[in-house]
């Protein structure tokens, strides 16, 4: 009898535990489910686990997650890609629950079992997954469907294709903000595998409807997709149609929306090109590092660096190097703080001295005369220093007395015994203007040293 009973033993084990009042048991008979799916083999599996899943998922949030999680592993459990379609229905009741992390989790092993499913699979089952949680009467169902639509779309029919775009411009104008953020995060996922002549047509207008959203926290997931977007367009379409949008956002009226400009806007540069960088982002950017609102300038500072790399040292020089001035005597700590753990990123920029124009060159040194007090002695000692003293080796006048000045301004910072030797140097020099500039400066360290 007890051999009869065995097959059983592992199903009766599960439903005994699911049923038991301490979470914790019903805790582990989830995290068991592999185990007891292998006992049952592929078939049962399939024919009795699955479902009883499927009808038992009124449980704690914490139950529900570990489900969600082990069900996205679970394709080689009921028998390889051929049956994965059986596993859609328990995660798409999971989708709809209250429990955001629930649902997260829910959605992103939909994702991981539709990215295997075949493509007729794809079209019988998994589209229609999509279609119903896209029409659900809660909302919770509308906002898990937004993050399906990228996995559907490639595998779907034309006239299939077209419903899913539809669809998905209905979802960006739903009634609840909730779902409209959640069509806003996704749409760069989603915009990513639709086709080009759609892309610039349909996808567009409903970036344009986002953008408009009367609530900042669907504008400020629409800038997300400023930079996605971005990346897909020809540069020309990505001038006409994304950056006037993240130029404006830069001067929304929510500091939430700038500050997410701030973090996105570096990559933008690459996709619209260099002219469009140097007339339009570099002003936003600017501006974003002069905000009036403390978070802003934190997230502009952090990128600092990053936006400098991709920028021409001279636009650098000009126009971010002076913010970089302000910030580093900014109000704000963490302003402060921010720009100090991107700063020392900023040597290389100026490191790049060896510019056979002499107007470069002496540019560079001004912005070293500029950001050695913010970069600090060390940073100072050890990577601009070295620059400027290569410079007096300089065959242009105007480039060694100009070392001179810069000497000159970094004694207050630095041991003099670093700076005096180089101008001792250039009090030797030729010429008569090199020499009256270093003797000018070799002064000022004497009264530096007489006042110490």
């Amino acid at each position: 009898m007890a051999m009869v009973d065995e097959p059983l033993y592992p199903i009766a084990v599960l439903i005994d535990e699911l049923k038991n009042e301490d979470i914790q048991l019903r805790l582990n008979s989830i995290r068991r489910l592999s185990t007891i799916a292998r006992a049952l083999g592929e078939e049962r599996t399939r024919k009795e686990l699955i479902p009883f899943l499927s009808e038992n998922n009124d449980d704690e949030d914490e139950v529900l997650l570990a489900m969600a999680e082990e069900l996205g592993v679970f394709i080689p459990y009921v028998g390889g890609v051929e049956h994965a379609h059986v596993l859609l229905p328990p995660l798409e009741t999971l989708s709809t629950v209250e429990e955001t992390c629930v649902r997260d989790k829910a959605v992103e092993s939909l994702c991981r079992i539709g990215a295997q499913m075949k493509e007729n699979d794809i079209v019988d089952y998994f589209i229609a997954v999509v279609k119903r949680l896209a029409a659900g009467e809660w909302f919770t169902a509308r906002v898990s469907s937004c993050g399906l639509f990228h996995i559907a779309y490639p595998s779907a029919t034309d006239p299939l294709k077209t419903e899913l775009r539809t669809i998905y411009g209905q979802l960006c104008q739903d009634d609840m903000p909730m779902v409209r953020r959640a069509a806003a995060s996704n749409l760069g996922k989603f915009a990513a595998t639709v086709e080009q002549s759609h892309l610039k047509t349909e996808i567009m207008s409903i970036f344009d409807d986002l953008t408009q959203d009367d609530q900042d926290s669907v504008r400020l997931l629409a800038v997300e997709g400023c930079a996605a977007l971005g990346k897909l367009l020809e540069p020309q379409d990505c001038v006409a149609h994304i950056l006037p949008v993240i130029v404006n956002f830069s001067q929304d009226k929510s500091w939430r929306v700038r500050y997410m400009v701030a973090n996105q806007l570096y990559e933008l540069c690459e996709a619209v090109g260099p002219e469009p960088t140097r007339a339009d982002l570099v002003p936003a950017y600017v501006r974003l590092l002069r905000d009036n609102e403390a978070e802003v300038r934190i997230a502009a500072a952090g990128k600092v660096t990053k936006f400098c790399r991709i920028l021409s040292p001279q636009l650098a020089i000009q126009h971010i190097l002076p913010c970089v001035k302000e910030l580093s005597s900014d109000s704000s700590q963490h302003v402060r703080s921010a720009l100090a753990s991107v700063i020392m990123g900023m040597a290389p920029v100026l490191e790049k001295i060896n510019n056979p124009h002499y107007l470069y060159r002496m540019t560079i040194l001004q912005a070293i005369s500029l950001l050695a007090p913010v970069m600090g002695a060390e940073i100072t000692c050890q990577k601009l220093l070295p620059v400027v003293i290569n410079s007096s080796k300089d065959r242009v006048p105007n480039i060694k007395f100009n070392v001179a000045k810069v000497l000159q301004s970094l004694v207050p910072i630095l041991d003099q015994s670093t700076v005096k030797p180089c101008l001792v140097e250039l009090s030797e020099d030729p010429d008569v203007d090199v020499r009256y500039y270093a003797n000018q400066a070799l002064q000022a360290c004497d009264q530096i040293m007489m006042s110490s």
